[in-house]
């Protein structure tokens, strides 16, 4: 694998996600070189002034370019972040038509310069996207991986550490399956200031149904945030930062992203949200969770979904 000289990431779409994404790594000090695509050049030109007038503040003295796919060449990584946004009352999975098109360019372009490193896909729907970018590379699949339920999963950590009375950092538990609505919350592995949740679902049954209004609320806060704002930003932007430091650092962390699975769940040619393990190239591999039966089951069904749509476009072989 080719590694640029330092940590050059390249960013393609400076929209609502990009450029939340982009001002954190800014802040954080993440890369060397952050190098953005985007369409409407003249917007872009601006978030790059104003970007670097903010590397005074920063950790390190991140140079941000206004880039080309030129750039692509000695990147360390490729971010997607472009494509139609979900709009009010839409699903990710409305959006593949749309988005499908523009991947199969965004991809054809990058590999054409010579890129050999890390493509992370943050556009919607994740899942189907990020296999789409692995078969139109041609890269091998740990080089390939999509922001999967990292959001869904901090959503999830934030309402259940507002339920508990407890910071977020202290909440360990994962949401998996499709970033979307067939998602699933695993329960039965979560624990709350190190304590089991399901322990804690054994000594009361009427948790339970508690637990469950508090997933829906974060499989659908999405609908309420593009309602409210037209988008969601922030927290998917921190989200890839989170990634994004996983990879260039070499971090060797588990954090739940879309990735393919080869076996795990009993499921094989499928990306799909699941914790796995992060460093330098990639995905060192997919984390297999002890599931319930009802939680295999809900597994199996987000996982059905996903495969329906993926084989429209890549048959299954």
């Amino acid at each position: 694998m080719k590694v640029s000289v330092g940590n050059k990431v390249v960013l393609i779409g400076a929209g609502d996600v990009g450029v939340a994404y982009a001002y954190a790594l800014v802040n954080q000090g993440t890369c060397d070189h952050l190098a953005i695509i985007d369409i409407d050049e003249r917007k872009l030109e601006g978030n790059v002034m104003d970007l670097n007038h903010g590397v005074v503040w920063s950790h390190s003295r991140t140079k941000v370019t206004k880039g080309s796919y030129e750039d692509c060449n000695d990147a360390a990584m490729v971010v997607i972040c472009a494509g139609a946004a979900q709009k009010p009352g839409e699903t990710r999975l409305q959006l593949v038509d749309k988005n499908m098109k523009i991947m199969k360019s965004i991809v054809d372009q990058v590999m054409a310069s010579g890129f050999d490193g890390i493509f992370l896909v943050a556009s919607n729907p994740v899942d189907i996207l990020s296999y789409a970018v692995w078969k139109y590379s041609g890269l091998p699949s740990h080089r390939v991986l999509g922001s999967g339920t990292v959001l869904d999963s901090a959503r999830f950590r934030y309402m259940l550490g507002e339920m508990y009375e407890v910071a977020p950092t202290s909440v360990h538990a994962y949401i998996i399956g499709e970033h979307g609505d067939t998602e699933l919350p695993v329960l039965s592995s979560a624990t709350i200031a190190g304590v089991s949740m399901r322990k804690q679902l054994e000594k009361d049954p009427t948790l339970e149904s508690r637990l469950e209004k508090v997933f829906e609320e974060t499989r659908d806060a999405a609908y309420a945030i593009i309602d409210a704002k037209g988008s969601t930003s922030y927290g998917i932007g921190m989200g890839l930062a989170r990634i994004t430091r996983a990879i260039l650092h070499n971090q060797d962390v588990a954090l739940p992203v879309s990735c393919l699975l080869n076996g795990e769940y009993g499921e094989s040619n499928i990306y799909i949200g699941t914790p796995a393990i992060i460093h330098r190239k990639g995905v060192r591999r997919a984390v297999e969770l002890e599931l319930t039966d009802h939680e295999k089951e809900r597994f199996r069904h987000s996982a059905a979904t996903l495969r329906a749509i993926q084989e429209q476009f890549f048959p299954a072989e």
